[in-house]
């Protein structure tokens, strides 16, 4: 889509959106202010079938490969969700990306990183398992860091006054949407999605706060896998495994009943990922670009 006059570089400014919409922003003024807590349980049965089927192929991947093609899939069908608010206004992002700290090796004393990946609306799990598996082969084991690493030591040496002048200056130009593109690549907190993983520190989920600063409205978070007995439709008590996902998001987006269908058909597609081997019928934009 043509760039237009008020359009970003990473968004398109929503020109039809409805008019209380158009207000929110002004009312509630940070994410911080309008963060809506989502939780469900994904019974993991068909979800491991999917994994076992593409372990046997030579694919690396775990629940976390699902849960983010599962939300990827998700953006090209309910485009909605991929927005964000800044400087009081409302765009749909131009692209789907997803941000997840990972750990260079699993020990307490290795130093964590963030990545960030992005990916096309009618990607499949090969495309998501790939393209998440080469950023982190890239990252693992760097002592120098990535991009983001090396921002952030630049910015950590910097005086408290220094640093928090300069925030604030990256704050007024991302508003105004003249943050430079370099900079908001590399940086985590300019993505459709945060997720973390927190089954592999072995603890439970937990409600993250969405930030104030950048463009995420989304955050996602899952962790230790559960048994549950179930009653089935033969009424026969049956023992399934289970993982509790847990989603913060930003309701100046998009309506309440729009997220919740949105998370549901996630939730949906994780309970039953197979669609996710082939690509998407077809692409939904944004009706109210």
């Amino acid at each position: 889509m043509k760039r237009r006059f008020g359009d970003r570089k990473d968004g398109y400014r929503l020109r039809k959106a409805d008019p209380f919409f158009r207000v929110i922003p002004y009312i509630m003024k940070e994410r911080s202010d309008a963060q809506v807590f989502f939780e469900d349980r994904i019974y993991l049965d068909q979800t491991n079938v999917l994994i076992r089927k593409l372990r046997k192929e030579g694919y690396k991947l775990g629940f976390l490969h699902v849960l983010i093609a599962s939300m990827v899939r998700t953006m090209s069908q309910k485009p909605k969700i991929n927005r964000f608010v800044r400087g009081h206004k409302t765009y749909a992002r131009r692209d789907i990306s997803f941000s997840l700290a990972v750990k260079k090796d699993m020990s307490e004393l290795s130093e964590e990183t963030t990545i960030k990946v992005t990916f096309e609306p009618d990607d499949t799990i090969y495309d998501v398992v790939n393209k998440i598996n080469n950023e982190i082969n890239n990252n693992k084991g760097d002592t120098d860091g990535n991009d983001t690493d090396k921002a952030a030591k630049i910015l950590s040496i910097m005086p408290g006054f220094v640093l928090n002048g300069t925030m604030n200056f990256f704050r007024f130009l991302d508003n105004r949407g003249r943050l430079p593109r370099f900079l908001t690549n590399l940086s985590p907190f300019h993505s459709s999605c945060f997720v973390t993983d927190l089954g592999s520190l072995g603890i439970k989920s937990v409600y993250h706060h969405i930030y104030n600063f950048g463009t995420n409205s989304i955050f996602i978070s899952f962790g230790t896998r559960s048994k549950e007995q179930v009653v089935g439709p033969d009424l026969q008590v049956v023992n399934k495994k289970a993982v509790d996902i847990k989603v913060v998001v930003d309701e100046r987006v998009v309506d309440g009943y729009y997220f919740a269908s949105a998370i549901k058909y996630a939730k949906d597609i994780m309970d039953n990922p197979l669609c996710l081997l082939e690509k998407p019928n077809e692409i939904v934009i944004d009706d109210e670009i």
